[in-house]
């Protein structure tokens, strides 16, 4: 009998984490010389998997936002997870952006990850289910030579491995 192993590919975020970073980053804005009559607001909705960042011009804005991804890169989440709307302006001339936080993957994105493993010519399948994709083959030695590709292409969202069996 065949003994078939698998693992996921996930794309997600901790928001305990994210939550922490954010709180970090709003600490060092307020603290810093030259942001602190800026009044930038950093806002995390965890609902809407996105932070809503408020600020009176586009220099304090670009500040907040290499100040957040550094601290993203500090709480090891991926800059990749963060995708940055169009500065809109907002109320009393300040501006206001919007950061989406990629968590789950996309169905194009799941297409896209199928596709990869299916042109590699391995002998794995590999099945989309819900916001995330189970990779099942007989060797793990096929599994792991899935991961190093997945690791290496240059994909626009995190991907994270679990449930290796």
């Amino acid at each position: 009998m065949a003994v078939n192993h698998s693992f996921d590919v996930i794309s997600e975020i901790d928001f305990q984490e994210a939550d922490n970073a954010l709180n970090q980053a709003i600490k060092e804005i307020q603290q810093r010389y030259d942001l602190k009559d800026s009044h930038t607001e950093l806002f995390l909705n965890k609902k809407e998997k996105q932070i809503l960042l408020n600020t009176k011009d586009d220099y304090s804005r670009k500040q907040s936002i290499d100040i957040l991804q550094s601290k993203f890169i500090k709480r090891g989440i991926s800059l990749k997870a963060m995708k940055l709307n169009e500065p809109e302006p907002a109320a009393a001339g300040r501006l206001k952006q919007i950061i989406l936080l990629q968590s789950g993957i996309s169905k194009e994105n799941a297409k896209l990850i199928t596709k990869m493993i299916k042109e590699s010519k391995l002998k794995v399948n590999a099945q989309i289910q819900d916001e995330q994709v189970r990779v099942t083959a007989s060797k793990i030695d096929d599994l792991q030579a899935v991961i190093k590709m997945l690791k290496e292409a240059d994909l626009d969202f995190p991907v994270q491995f679990t449930n290796y069996k």
